[in-house]
């Protein structure tokens, strides 16, 4: 890493503070304090506690989007998902976009306040706000840090539209936050489950809940009256996306009380593709050629195969009576931005 840090002993854990210009500009914030924790949920995991500037993101691309504009409170991810689209934009801190992403946590401690004055700036026109984008905000780190309540009430607060994409069941510790701000807003919240073999998850998804426990998310949201979609990502080649484990997988999201599902195939960018094949070169060796062959043009599975999974998963969707509502969602899920979040310049609110 690019900074080196003071070491200091806190009641809290072991801290770090390093406020040299350098540090700060590479977070883009004014100081930067590292923490670690001793609990056993967080052994192992380094906590980059910043004050960040700004808090909503342009969105790269944002015409190819269904928004324009996310929330992220945390950036790195202790969901530790071997396929991870954001595990490159860790690079751009000079953190390791392997084990690094898994365990250098950056936590925007401040983006509670930040967001609530942003909301209320004459120059912000009330724009649907997207989180989940690019790191879960429910991720295991939020039970320490409690920053979505803040966030939620400020969106709450000031009625301004946002939606929800999360493999977390901590979302349940604020539904009566959801509900309140569905009152006066749009709201659109949905869930990611893309498989239900439980081997699989155990060694790709390893740091999140079991996916029946994200469908209880979504059973206990749609029976509060809150609609949750599913997106169904990443649908495996080879793994996860035999007829069989499909069909499950759509029976036990319908029966769950989905609103929608969208399914999503593998891709594997540049950070996540060295990753995940060399997880695949561990535990699946049989399958390297196969992926290589079907992942030789790029990022993405070719588009037959897309449209097969597609079609699949719709033929199935309608078979078990989940409904093409999606609940205050934008219409389509978005797919993973091509690039890092950018700053934007101070035309219309001073971003990070």
């Amino acid at each position: 890493m690019r900074w080196e840090n003071l070491a200091l002993e806190s009641g809290h854990g072991r801290v770090e503070s390093g406020h040299g210009r350098a540090d700060a500009a590479l977070f883009g914030a004014d100081a930067v304090t590292t923490r670690t924790f001793d609990s056993p949920e967080f052994r192992g995991i380094t906590f980059h506690e910043i004050r960040a500037r700004s808090i909503i993101n342009r969105v790269p691309g944002a015409s190819r989007m269904p928004f324009e504009w996310t929330v992220n409170p945390y950036r790195g991810c202790t969901h530790a998902c071997v396929y991870c689209f954001a595990r490159s934009t860790h690079g751009y801190l000079d953190l390791d976009t392997g084990l690094g992403f898994d365990s250098q946590i950056v936590v925007k401690v401040n983006a509670p306040e930040l967001l609530a004055r942003q909301l209320g700036s004459q120059r912000w026109t009330g724009d649907h706000i997207a989180m989940g984008t690019n790191v879960d905000c429910y991720q295991r780190a939020e039970g320490r840090y409690r920053l979505m309540p803040g966030i939620l009430g400020a969106l709450r607060d000031h009625a301004n539209p946002f939606s929800i994409l999360t493999k977390g069941t901590l979302i349940l510790r604020d539904l009566d936050l959801l509900e309140q701000a569905a009152a006066v807003t749009d709201v659109g919240i949905s869930v990611s489950v893309g498989f239900l073999d439980t081997e699989l998850w155990r060694t790709v998804e390893p740091g999140t809940p079991a996916p029946e426990r994200r469908l209880e998310v979504v059973r206990t949201l749609s029976g509060r009256g809150i609609g949750c979609g599913v997106l169904m990502a990443p649908v495996i080649p080879f793994l996860g996306d035999g007829p069989d484990r499909l069909r499950a997988t759509v029976r036990a999201i319908a029966a769950a009380g989905a609103t929608s599902v969208t399914p999503l195939v593998l891709h594997l960018r540049p950070g996540a593709r060295e990753w995940f094949m060399a997880w695949l070169e561990r535990h699946h060796p049989y399958l390297v050629r196969r992926y290589e062959r079907l992942y030789a043009d790029g990022a993405y599975a070719p588009k037959w195969y897309q449209r097969r999974i597609t079609r699949q998963v719709h033929e199935l969707a309608e078979e078990y009576g989940i409904g093409p509502n999606r609940a205050g969602m934008p219409r389509r899920l978005p797919e993973p931005p091509a690039a890092e979040e950018r700053p934007v310049e101070p035309v219309q609110l001073t971003l990070i």
